[in-house]
């Protein structure tokens, strides 16, 4: 894997849009030279202190348990399970719409051939200063008023790309051709438009 380049890619586990940026990324690492090397954020630690409506909250607070097993898994085990893990979860969470509960957790370190327990990590703070210290690496790279997926691939980081459904084969690495120019353009800050479809995970 040598000759393949990084892209490092900073996910919470909860959000729709970064599993669909997730699977976008995978279709491109079969069609381009590059390497994912996955990261944990949070969206509750991005969003302490802010003034939210309430459903949000509510998010936010269920937000805390995925996003520490991630971090506890690979305290355990290395970063290179957190690509596995993340699939697992994501697929459960999104693709299967299964409860984001300790079962579903516990379901998704078996089938990632990792230690069940560690979805007593939900429920502590144990691993929280390596929490945040993850978030903190990917967000300090594009800024606070964004959110997850953050991608860097040398040295370009960038919030996004949103996209749904997901773009599969040739689509996908017309597009990650498209995010790189962009991206690694000198000066260029934002390019948006109003999001009108739901998360489409096929």
């Amino acid at each position: 894997m040598s000759d393949r380049t990084p892209v490092d890619f900073w996910f919470d586990p909860l959000c729709p849009w970064a599993w669909i940026t997730s699977r976008w990324i995978h279709e491109v690492s079969a069609l381009r030279p590059v390497e994912p090397r996955w990261h944990v954020m949070s969206l509750s630690v991005l969003n302490e202190g802010r003034d939210l409506p309430e459903e949000y909250r509510g998010f936010l607070d269920n937000a805390w348990g995925p996003v520490r097993v991630c971090i506890a898994a690979e305290q355990k085990y290395g970063s290179e399970i957190l690509g596995r893990l993340y699939t697992e979860l994501g697929t459960r969470f999104h693709d299967q719409g299964k409860p984001k509960d300790r079962a579903t957790i516990e379901e998704a370190l078996r089938a990632a051939d990792l230690d069940p327990a560690l979805a007593d990590a939900a429920g502590t703070d144990e691993h929280d200063a390596a929490l945040r210290a993850s978030h903190h690496d990917g967000m300090d790279r594009v800024g606070y008023e964004v959110g997850t997926p953050v991608i860097d691939v040398e040295g370009a980081a960038f919030f996004g790309p949103v996209v749904s459904p997901i773009p599969r084969g040739e689509a996908a690495a017309k597009l990650w051709d498209g995010v790189r120019l962009v991206a690694g353009t000198e000066g260029f800050f934002e390019l948006k438009r109003s999001r009108t479809r739901d998360p489409i995970f096929t």
